[in-house]
């Protein structure tokens, strides 16, 4: 009798737990949909913003695991993709994909060489330059613009990082020099009037045919800073710490972002380069219109035949 009683327990326990391994929600492997945003392949991670994925989660932007190192290979920003994410009950990991399309331009995606980029309209601005003449946005319209943040107190950084987009600017081949130019823009306009920052320039050698300095009213140049993305904060001694970062700028759009390190590297060169060649992207006669998985689609199956299969 105790026998049959354990016998009718580990078969209750087994329906009980196929139940709750395949309700809403539980571990198991899904089918998804979404848009690769970034690949971290020093972390074995994807960004992806999803649709809804039906049984799983509301759609979103979030950071999945990819323990393959060949499916992490094949993903690249700008991918719309068809996806397996399995849920391990602790962590979301994609197990395959399939290419379906490209991020729409609409949504700011544009290409840079052979790569897609999530791109944001620059700030528009209305400023003085070194030379007390009123300079806008629209009057680089035509070029690729590099954009970076400076202050000619700085004790340290700024004359360095200065000095090192001079010498970059000295590498840039002929045919595409007067099709790029330098915007620096004040983070301390009260002390950055146009003579002090030609001053500034001219001591480390910008060509300023082809280089404009930025200043402006404090009221107006804090908030352009902030919507840049540059975070900035004046400490007691009178130095101001910021966000070191360089912006590659083309058609009225942030291409992409740059450190210090990318002057060195080359890969900073190469972008603007790059960029400088390029017609301005207007948008395409034809997208391909991507269909959305049907409503009732369902959990995919472990053994789906999809699986091990990604794109390239």
């Amino acid at each position: 009798m105790s026998v049959r009683r354990n016998v009718i327990a580990w078969v209750l326990a087994s329906v009980l737990l196929a139940a709750c391994s395949s309700e809403e929600g539980g571990p198991g492997v899904y089918s998804a949909r979404g848009i690769v945003e970034d690949v971290d392949v020093e972390r074995a991670q994807v960004l992806i913003d999803h649709e809804d994925v039906l049984g799983l989660m509301p759609a979103m932007t979030m950071n999945f695991a990819v323990p393959d190192e060949e499916v992490l290979e094949g993903l690249a920003r700008g991918q719309v993709i068809e996806f397996a994410v399995r849920f391990t009950g602790r962590s979301y990991e994609v197990e395959s994909f399939e290419v379906v399309g490209e991020a729409p331009y609409d949504a700011g995606w544009r290409r840079l060489g052979d790569a897609l980029v999530r791109t944001n309209p620059a700030p528009a601005f209305s400023l003085i330059d070194q030379s007390g003449e009123t300079v806008t946005n629209e009057d680089f319209a035509d070029r690729t613009l590099l954009v970076d943040f400076v202050y000619t107190e700085c004790p340290g950084p700024c004359p360095i990082q200065t000095t090192s987009l001079v010498a970059l600017q000295k590498t840039l081949p002929e045919d595409v020099r007067d099709r790029i130019h330098f915007l620096s823009f004040s983070l301390d306009p009260e002390v950055d009037r146009p003579e002090v920052l030609e001053a500034y320039a001219a001591e480390r050698g910008a060509d300023l045919a082809r280089w404009s300095f930025l200043t402006g009213e404090a009221e107006i140049l804090a908030p352009l800073v902030r919507k840049w993305g540059i975070g900035s904060l004046r400490q007691p001694d009178g130095t101001i710490d910021h966000t070191l970062i360089l912006f590659a700028v083309k058609g009225g759009r942030v291409m992409e972002r740059y450190t210090l390190e990318d002057t060195r590297n080359g890969a900073l060169l190469d972008a603007l380069v790059m960029l400088a060649k390029m017609p301005t992207q207007s948008p395409p006669d034809s997208a391909p219109v991507l269909e959305s998985p049907p409503a009732d689609a369902h959990p995919a199956s472990d053994h789906s035949e999809h699986a091990g299969h990604h794109g390239s």
